[in-house]
């Protein structure tokens, strides 16, 4: 054969590598409202820029017939690409190929590309849409994935790993995810669960859908396990994009800085009304993080679960930071155990990831009642007041109303090294409210007075006074500053700019035992 033929027979050879499981399944796959794999890369990175790894693998099982069913590639597409011009590594599953099932193949072609993400220091993005572990080669499949979340367990906190589940995530394969920093989820066509629903309706006689068990929208809203939640697979793509621009490369760089637009000094009148008269009353916390952030742009993470504590990413001054604030419209702000596990991963991905963290405060205390305790409440709260204290990423803290007891603690307080602690004037920083705090405080004298009522309502009034207040914690130092609310844009951003150069290491260890 002439080297004509041979290069003939290449280009013939990737031509067949590229259509997977072939024609018929990739219309099976359209018809689901689903890209294939290779399609899904080619939206995902710049134009032009993806390198494919390992196009002519196939598997090795020749149990039950396998032998006879060999294809180009083996179900996932490996390589790498850039994103904005920034390297990134990729695998996506090809469901058009034996259902997008793990072989031992499979394993080790995206134990490649996360080996080599290692080496040269750039994200890893998985895109999954597998049947889960091929039957046929048993305990093989099992070893597979066990190789890639030892993978997923060395990479964690040394570069950002991004889950995209775009049809079944079913049995060990959900753990691949679950191991990475950010998971999203599209609606309707994909599911995750441990156990299916034939398996729960036989061990726990429940009947219940793929979607019921483990649709986009459960793991959304009520177990956390997915961060977003897409309407398409194109929505999807542009969000890990989007997502990927406030990310560095990994643990060693920091974000990269985006030319900023919005003047710095910009003041936002709004804010020194926003706060109601009435401290019962809610008021909406993203008016506040739109009027400070730059441009007013935020993305939001874990949008739908735990609303009562706010988590995403912006940028002041053109840094990425990560962004937490307590919600009074929701619950009141109050922190609960979702709230602490939602905002303590965020604060732990921003630590090993260089991002400076900004806390906006309005929070009465931690949820009251059984089922809050029962659930272990405190350990749970024990990993944001964890997350706050290992951090060393620059910490800048705005208390705007309230901030009691444990809650004051837990959210970035100066004794968790908070770097620059700032307070609005309508800031109240005290160990409970003036409600609570007056019963037990003056508890004879209300009892002993002619009208109890009238005398708790002046007890009250003068307990506000005295210490529901910023300036008795800025008597102390525990607030550096008692700022006006318009100038908080430009008051966080010389604290971040101020902490550019910050060092701060914890004690050598092995590694940590944080409360889980």
């Amino acid at each position: 054969m002439g080297q004509l033929e041979k290069v003939k027979e290449l280009i013939e050879l990737r031509a067949k590598a590229r259509l997977g499981g072939g024609e018929k399944r990739i219309e099976a796959q359209h018809a689901k409202g689903k890209y294939t794999a290779r399609e899904r890369i080619a939206i995902l990175v710049d134009e032009g820029s993806f390198e494919e790894f390992d196009m002519f693998v196939e598997h090795r099982s020749t149990n039950f017939g396998m032998d006879k069913q060999k294809f180009l590639g083996d179900g996932v597409v490996t390589g790498c690409g850039t994103i904005d011009g920034r390297l990134v590594y990729i695998f996506a599953q090809d469901f058009t190929v034996i259902g997008g099932s793990l072989s031992e193949t499979m394993a080790l072609k995206i134990c490649k590309v996360m080996d080599m993400a290692m080496k040269v220091g750039a994200p890893v993005i998985g895109i999954n849409d597998s049947g889960g572990a091929r039957i046929q080669e048993g305990v093989n499949a099992l070893a597979g994935y066990a190789e890639i979340f030892q993978r997923n367990i060395l990479a964690s906190g040394v570069i950002p790993q991004i889950s995209g589940i775009f049809g079944p995530c079913a049995g060990g394969a959900v753990y691949s995810p679950a191991l990475t920093d950010f998971t999203l989820m599209t609606e309707g066509t994909s599911y995750m669960f441990l156990t299916g629903p034939k398996v729960v309706k036989t061990v726990t006689g429940e009947d219940v859908t793929q979607e019921e068990l483990g649709g986009a929208s459960v793991h959304t809203t009520k177990s956390g396990v997915a961060h977003f939640s897409v309407a398409n697979e194109d929505d999807g793509l542009a969000l890990i994009r989007h997502l990927y621009s406030f990310l560095p490369q990994n643990n060693m760089e920091e974000a990269p800085r985006k030319e900023c637009t919005d003047p710095i000094a910009r003041m936002e009148d709004s804010l020194n009304e926003i706060i109601p008269d009435n401290p019962n009353k809610p008021y909406d916390m993203f008016d506040v993080i739109g009027a400070v952030v730059d441009n007013g742009e935020f993305l939001e993470v874990h949008g739908n679960y735990a609303k009562n504590i706010i988590i995403g990413f912006a940028r002041m001054n053109g840094q990425s930071v990560g962004v937490v604030a307590n919600q009074p419209k929701y619950l009141a702000g109050v922190l609960d155990i979702n709230a602490s596990r939602k905002a303590a991963r965020f604060v732990r991905f921003c630590d090993a990831f260089n991002i400076p963290l900004v806390t906006l405060v309005d929070v009465p205390g931690f949820l009251p009642g059984t089922g809050q305790e029962y659930g272990g409440v405190i350990t749970h709260g024990a990993k944001l007041l964890y997350a706050y204290g290992e951090a060393t990423v620059p910490k800048v803290t705005v208390t705007l109303r309230k901030s009691y007891g444990g809650s004051h603690i837990v959210m970035s307080c100066k004794q968790l090294r908070g770097d620059i602690n700032y307070a609005w004037p309508t800031a109240e920083i005290a160990v409970m409210g003036a409600d609570g705090a007056a019963e037990v405080l003056y508890a004879k004298e209300i009892k002993d007075s002619a009208n109890p009522a009238e005398a708790l309502a002046a007890k009250k009034e003068e307990y506000n006074k005295l210490f529901c207040n910023p300036f008795n914690a800025a008597r102390y130092g525990y607030i550096d500053d008692v700022i006006e609310p318009r100038n908080t844009r430009f008051r966080v951003i010389r604290a971040l700019e101020q902490l550019r150069t910050k060092k701060q290491v914890n004690p050598a260890k092995k590694h940590d035992n944080l409360p889980l």
